[in-house]
C-alpha cells in the first residue's frame, strides 16, 4: 500500500502498454522521452517491463505515431506563431521535453528563419497587453519578462529604445541585464 494514501496504479502488460501509449498520443502529441517516462510508470519495474516499453516505442515509431522531428517542428512553429515566444525559450522548452539537440536546432531554425525578433517581441508584449513602463523598476521587470520569453537582450533593448526612454534608465536596465546573463 502506498504511503501517500493514493491508489496504486495497476501495472500493464505489453498489449495494454501499447494501447495506453496510443491513447496518450491521441490526447496529446508527445516526444519519445515523455512517452517513455509515462510508460515506465505503468510498466512492470523489471527488465521485461523495460523491454516492453522499448518495444512499444519502436512499434510507434515504425507506425509513424511517434516522431521527435515532427513534434519539434510543430511545437516550434506553434510557439512562434501563436504564443509569440522567442527562439531561446523554444529551445529550452524542447530540451526539457527530451528532444535531441540536432533535431531542436533544425526545427527552431526552420520556424524562426524569416522572423524579425524585435517585431516578435512587440507582438509578445501586445499579446500580454503590456503597457509602456513608467520607471526604471517597471523597465527592468519588462526586460526580465522578455528575457524569460526567449528574446535576446539586443532585441529587448531595441524595443525599449523605441519607447524613448532616458539614457539613464536604459543604462540601469543594461547593467541589470549583464548581471542576469552572467549568472
Amino acid at each position: 500500500m502506498p504511503i501517500s494514501g493514493g491508489r496504486q496504479k495497476r501495472k500493464l502488460d505489453d498489449v495494454e502498454l501499447y494501447e495506453y501509449a496510443v491513447a496518450s498520443l491521441a490526447r496529446k502529441m508527445r516526444t519519445v522521452a515523455e512517452l517513455k517516462r509515462l510508460l515506465r510508470a505503468r510498466a512492470h519495474p523489471t527488465d521485461d517491463g523495460n523491454l516492453a516499453v522499448e518495444a512499444v516505442i519502436a512499434k510507434l515509431k515504425e507506425q509513424k505515431y511517434l516522431n521527435d522531428s515532427r513534434y519539434a517542428a510543430a511545437y516550434s512553429q506553434y510557439r512562434q506563431t501563436n504564443e509569440k515566444f522567442g527562439r531561446r525559450r523554444v529551445i529550452s522548452d524542447l530540451k526539457v521535453k527530451g528532444v535531441h539537440g540536432d533535431v531542436i536546432e533544425h526545427a527552431v531554425n526552420a520556424a524562426y528563419d524569416d522572423v524579425n525578433e524585435e517585431r516578435l517581441a512587440r507582438q509578445f508584449l501586445e499579446r500580454k497587453r503590456v503597457k509602456k513602463p513608467q520607471n526604471q523598476r517597471e523597465s527592468a521587470r519588462l526586460f526580465r519578462m522578455l528575457l524569460r520569453a526567449g528574446f535576446s537582450s539586443a532585441a529587448i533593448f531595441k524595443v525599449l529604445k523605441r519607447w524613448n526612454f532616458d539614457d539613464e534608465v536604459l543604462a540601469a536596465v543594461e547593467s541589470e541585464a549583464e548581471q542576469i546573463e552572467s549568472e
